[in-house]
């Protein structure tokens, strides 16, 4: 870690593409997600949402196997062997005509992608701390957000252009051209006298350590509840605007404006995280997430769909107070755990993931005719997560008495 922190633009640029590869393979797909239903005999369109949320499930597991590893072999084998698992489950998901296999293929993706994922985190957490490290993170969320804002446009042309496997294909060449320019330039951040001798034991022992820091428990189950509810946006999303306001031509560019106002989030709170702090921002912006949808639940409570101009203004305040969470969230929850980076890491990916995975799919089977229960969803865990973050302002309060 540096005692001067500075900027580092390639390793920067680096951390958000490794990121990046995850998005991409989550939401290229999503303008294509009827095709490939209709491919493998789907009866039941809603089904479609697993093929979004199960990568999500591959994630969150992954990264309790590279996290710890990582801590123990390094950062850079980790990423390797999970891009081999990248591999062969995207080929698995372009040969298969079964859905139940192409699920699979697709959890195999999540396990893979959690490697990259949870290593750019645990690199970063080597390198950088405290809000210097948020900054970095927004910046790095930043540039990862321009893949949600062209990866469905990107999607759909290789789909109107080739099929719904050239999207698979063109994932695993983008990817490996990244995996490459990490091999090539990209050092190791883990130093020889900071790795932990591997044993079974480690997860034990890594857990055990995690759950010392009960700020850090608590700021995971946030980003489990910001995380749950923002995936059912993700997995419904090309439902919501092609079937509810049948506006399917428009969906990449709705999805885009709306990851665009992610992004504009990240790059304002890396501007204003060194002077406000992370912690406040992050609080700040849970009630407006809770605020926002509590007013789309009072105003639409009849479940009849506003117009499209109305719902976009919503999500794009929505997620506007999002983009500051993103990367605070992982930063508060991080800041603790730099001797740990790699489990710590795995582990607050892994709750928040899980987490995450019911909570999506058990709200997106209600969205098919309106989009209110996707702002239920909202209002009830933003509740929570500010219920959560008043609890660590009292305790911080405390603490300092």
């Amino acid at each position: 870690m540096q005692n001067k922190p500075t900027f580092k633009v390639e390793f920067i640029a680096l951390m958000a593409s490794l990121m990046s590869i995850v998005a991409l393979s989550i939401d290229a797909l999503l303008p294509a997600l009827p095709e490939v239903g209709k491919a493998l005999g789907v009866t039941n369109p809603s089904d479609n949402q697993l093929l979004i949320t199960m990568i999500f499930l591959g994630l969150g597991f992954g990264q309790l196997i590279f996290g710890p590893l990582s801590d123990s072999f390094g950062r850079k084998p980790m990423v390797y062997f999970g891009f081999a698992v990248f591999v062969i489950a995207s080929i698995i998901c372009v040969t298969t005509n079964s859905f139940e296999v192409m699920i699979v293929g697709r959890i195999l993706q999540g396990v893979g992608l959690s490697s990259p994922r949870t290593i750019a985190i645990a690199m970063t957490r080597d390198t950088y701390s405290g809000d210097f490290m948020a900054k970095v993170l927004s910046i790095i969320v930043m540039f990862f957000i321009l893949v949600p804002i062209v990866a469905p446009t990107f999607g759909l042309w290789l789909l109107h252009i080739f099929n719904w496997q050239a999207i698979f294909n063109a994932n695993l060449l983008i990817g490996l051209l990244i995996i490459l320019w990490f091999w090539k330039r990209q050092p190791e951040t883990l130093k020889d006298e900071n790795r932990i001798k591997f044993s079974p034991a480690i997860f034990i022992t890594g857990t055990k350590e995690f759950l010392r820091h009960k700020e850090a428990v608590a700021i995971t189950l946030v980003s489990g509840f910001i995380t749950g509810s923002f995936m059912v946006y993700l997995s419904t999303s090309q439902h919501i605007f092609q079937e509810q306001y049948a506006l399917g031509d428009l969906f990449p560019y709705i999805f885009a404006s709306t990851a665009f106002s992610v992004g504009f989030a990240t790059f304002t709170n890396s501007r204003l995280v060194i002077r406000f702090g992370s912690f406040n921002i992050a609080y700040y912006a849970t009630i407006a997430y809770a605020v926002i949808s509590l007013i789309y639940v009072i105003l639409f409570h009849s479940g009849n769909n506003p117009s499209i101009g109305i719902l976009i203004t919503f999500f794009l305040i929505q997620f506007f107070a999002i983009g500051f969470l993103f990367g605070n969230l992982r930063s508060l929850a991080m800041e603790p755990l730099g001797h740990i980076a790699g489990i710590g890491s795995a582990i607050n990916g892994f709750v928040s993931t899980v987490m995450a995975v019911p909570i999506a799919n058990f709200i997106g089977g209600f969205v098919k005719t309106s989009v209110l229960p996707l702002f239920i969803g909202f209002s009830v865990f933003g509740i929570l997560s500010l219920v959560i973050f008043l609890w660590l302002k009292r305790r911080r309060v405390d603490l300092k008495c």
